[in-house]
C-alpha cells in the first residue's frame, strides 16, 4: 500500500506563491506518474498537473504557465510550485500516484490509485 503525505498548504495572498509536497513511501516511486488534483468547497475534484516516470509533464489549462509539478526520485517527492496564486486557486489539493508503471501518456486521464489526505490553499484577495 503506497502512503501519500501532503504538505506545504496555507494563507497566501493573491499574486504570491506556495510550494506543496507530496512524500511517497513507495520505494519503486520513481517509475510511476504522479499528480496533483484540487477540490474547493462544492465543487467536483479537477486534475491540477502531472508527471510521469520520465519527467514529462502535463497541466491543466487554468494553471499552465503559473504551476510547475516537479519531482525527486532521491528523495521519493513530487512537488507542485504555484505562482501568481489567485483567489480561485483555493482549495483542498492531493497527491495522487498511478500503479502502472512506466506510462508514457499522461494527463487527466490517467486513473490514478493512490490518493494523500489533502492539503489546504488558501488564498485572499
Amino acid at each position: 500500500q503506497v502512503q501519500l503525505v501532503e504538505s506545504g498548504g496555507g494563507l497566501v495572498q493573491a499574486g504570491g506563491s506556495l510550494r506543496l509536497s507530496c512524500a511517497a513511501s513507495e520505494r519503486t516511486f520513481s517509475s510511476y506518474a504522479m499528480g496533483w488534483f484540487r477540490q474547493a468547497p462544492g465543487k467536483e475534484r479537477d486534475f491540477v498537473a502531472a508527471i510521469n516516470w520520465s519527467g514529462n509533464t502535463y497541466y491543466a489549462d487554468s494553471v499552465k504557465g503559473r504551476f510547475i509539478i516537479s519531482r525527486d526520485n532521491a528523495k521519493n517527492t513530487v512537488y507542485l510550485q504555484m505562482n501568481s496564486l489567485k483567489p480561485e486557486d483555493a482549495a483542498v489539493y492531493y497527491c495522487a500516484a498511478d500503479r502502472t508503471p512506466w506510462r508514457v501518456v499522461i494527463g487527466p486521464s490517467i486513473p490514478f490509485h493512490y490518493w494523500g489526505q489533502g492539503t489546504q490553499v488558501t488564498v485572499s484577495s
